[in-house]
């Protein structure tokens, strides 16, 4: 199992202003039946459980954020997507690796960042530091005012800001190609020294590392028109739409706005019995479940999005 999800960004001009909307599809054939978790971590739990390596880097450059996380599996420290109290959002759009390892441990620590652009930063300083030889994975950054590309390979690091009004970001590879406006330190000498680029045209991050995505990536139903009307539940439709039954596991939102932004988790639960064939009441209603329940859930989701609505 690796993590891995279509990730989806829409900002202004197709939002209302000050506004950017993250939407992701967690993907993995092979782990549909395992649990999924969402996990919420106040500023004196945050890094419990994980007191070395990054975890130190966090406490000493300032101050630890309230966190909430999706987990892709129960026991994993860290998590796949995840927000702050400040308005920061990530989440990991392709991975090599299982989410218990670098990835997944970066989601919790870079979601203590102020910004989108700090945690840019503390993704590269974390993966020069501490990264791992055969690791590779991408990340999407956001805050109400930026979005970022982030990938990474070993202890390279590149980033790319996103300018287009919506973006759909594949879970094929890595994302960062030609477009590079922040990455480690003499990238391009590096990659050469190491073998991995030529020096000839323009340095594609993703090819160099074997692992570009070269997937054309169309958006999934109605895209965005720039008129500022595109919102929460035009996400909830875009990821209905992109979502495939045989692969599909949890999704999440992220409203990224000046006020109070908001945040849009599911989870799955576990399909089989406990160890013990205690038949609890989640999975009681889950072997029960029936279509016409799928009405009743939107019904639900609709009543919760006018709640939230009256209340900003």
């Amino acid at each position: 199992m690796v993590a891995a999800g279509d990730c989806f960004v829409v900002q202004s001009p197709n939002t209302v202003e000050n506004t950017i909307i993250l939407g992701r599809n967690a993907i993995d054939g092979d782990a549909v039946t395992e649990a999924q978790e969402v996990h919420y971590y106040n500023a004196t739990e945050a890094l419990e459980g994980r007191p070395d390596g990054g975890a130190d880097v966090v406490k000493a450059n300032g101050e630890i954020l309230r966190v909430i996380l999706q987990k892709p599996r129960t026991g994993v420290w860290g998590g796949d997507a995840g927000a702050n109290d400040r308005n920061v959002s990530i989440a990991v759009s392709w991975s090599n690796q299982e989410p218990a390892n670098d990835s997944g441990t970066l989601i919790r620590l870079i979601s203590f960042a102020k910004s989108a652009d700090d945690a840019v930063e503390r993704i590269g300083n974390l993966v020069t530091d501490h990264g791992s030889d055969d690791a590779k994975f991408s990340f999407v950054v956001c805050d109400h005012t930026e979005v970022w590309l982030v990938s990474s390979g070993g202890k390279l690091w590149a980033a790319q800001k996103v300018t287009d009004g919506f973006l759909r970001i594949t879970c094929k590879g890595l994302s960062v190609k030609t477009t590079i406006d922040k990455s480690s330190e003499a990238l391009g000498d590096t990659l050469k020294a190491q073998g991995l680029w030529d020096g000839e045209g323009d340095l594609n991050f993703a090819s160099s590392l074997g692992a570009a995505d070269d997937v054309d990536a169309e958006w999934s139903g109605e895209a965005p028109n720039g008129d500022g009307s595109y919102t929460l539940t035009s996400m909830f439709d875009t990821l209905r739409s992109a979502a495939d039954t045989e692969t599909a596991r949890a999704a999440n939102i992220s409203v990224l706005t000046t006020g109070i932004s908001c945040h849009w988790f599911t989870a799955t639960p576990m399909p089989m019995m406990p160890p013990d064939n205690t038949v609890t009441l989640l999975h009681k209603l889950h072997a029960q479940r029936k279509p016409a329940a799928v009405e009743d859930l939107k019904s639900l989701e609709a009543a919760c999005v006018e709640e939230l609505n009256g209340f900003s």
